[in-house]
């Protein structure tokens, strides 16, 4: 029982840090992540060989629990766990026991056992914080239906290497709010920029993320706000973003959003009529369809949406450096 009891409060003093949203970290910490991923991609885009990086999981798993199909997360982690020389595992939902038979808890507890972090790209939120009740290590949301951290810091890794700064810039969202917004809201407002939603009158903004946003907004002297005019939210943009309309499970309700959002599709009209910035640069976190932008921005010199996608890696590269690297020591 001696033995059983000192073994409990050990682990449970060696609780790991997790990665759940934006909004759980201080601005220093999360601008310590985007400086260390754009670290990461000039080592990276130099041609350097590190054996140092290689080697700080060398002989580690990275577990890659996945319930939604991929592109971007997939390969940005398995790249980034490879750079620090450990071994990605993916295991997709039909590869692995849970929820079939086996419960979130023994699942839980198996692979962390077995691994240095899970990388976890799931359906409710609620499914990402009962992995951070129960594993041993690191769980990475890389994506749940309330937050997408990941995105978040490349996107502002993005913002930065286009404008240099970001303090004083204005991003306008114009589109769903989803995952995506929760958290590229927090991230602009600590790092100083201006953030303006526009959204359907009949879709609701998350309450939680707001309280936060607003709260944010007033302690860095910015602004936050949401509309439903995208014309009135473009005014004096500089950088100008949507995603997906309808998300991965919703495709049923496809006739019942292209309803909801007429009028939302960005073109070089809207944004001309909306009075945006001169130097407005638009992104987008992929995949695209047409009725959300036409090519005309899409594929614009004015577009980073590709310079954004391949950020989704050293993105990667940073939180597995913060969380399991330095074991939750970003700043």
């Amino acid at each position: 029982m001696a033995v059983r009891s000192v073994t409990s409060k050990i682990s449970s003093t060696l609780k790991p840090r997790h990665l759940v949203s934006i909004s759980q970290l201080t601005n220093d910490e999360f601008s310590s992540l985007v400086n260390k991923a754009q670290h990461f991609k000039q080592i990276v885009k130099s041609g350097e060989t590190s054996v140092e990086n290689h080697q700080k999981l060398l002989g580690k798993l990275v577990a890659l629990l996945f319930s939604k199909r991929s592109t971007r997360t997939r390969i940005s982690t398995e790249g980034a766990a490879a750079f620090f020389g450990a071994q990605p595992m993916f295991l997709g939902k039909d590869d692995i026991q849970l929820g079939v038979n086996e419960s979130m808890y023994d699942t839980t507890r198996v692979i962390s056992s077995m691994t240095s972090c899970i990388f976890a790209r799931v359906n409710r939120h609620q499914d990402i914080l009962d992995l951070c009740k129960d594993s041993s290590v690191p769980i990475i949301n890389s994506l749940c239906d309330k937050y997408h951290p990941l995105q978040a810091i490349a996107d502002l890794l993005t913002i930065k290497e286009v404008f240099g700064e970001t303090k004083g810039l204005k991003l306008t969202w114009i589109g769903d709010a989803n995952n995506v917004i929760n958290d590229l809201a927090i991230a602009c407002l600590k790092l100083g920029i201006n953030v303006s939603v526009s959204i359907p009158k009949d879709i609701k903004f998350d309450t939680d993320v707001q309280q936060v946003a607003e709260e944010l907004a007033k302690e860095q002297d910015l602004s936050f706000e949401i509309v439903n005019d995208p014309i009135v939210a473009l005014k004096n943009a500089n950088v100008i973003v949507t995603d997906t309309w309808i998300s991965m499970g919703e495709e049923e309700q496809k006739q019942q959003k292209l309803q909801q959002f007429a009028g939302y599709q960005i073109t070089k009209s809207m944004i001309e009529k909306g009075q945006a910035a001169s130097n407005w640069q638009f992104m987008h976190c992929l995949p695209r369809h047409h009725e959300e932008v036409d090519d005309e921005v899409f594929y614009s010199d004015k577009s980073v949406v590709f310079q954004e996608a391949e950020n989704r890696l050293y993105a990667a590269m940073a939180v597995i450096d913060g969380f399991v690297i330095n074991k939750g020591k970003l700043a």
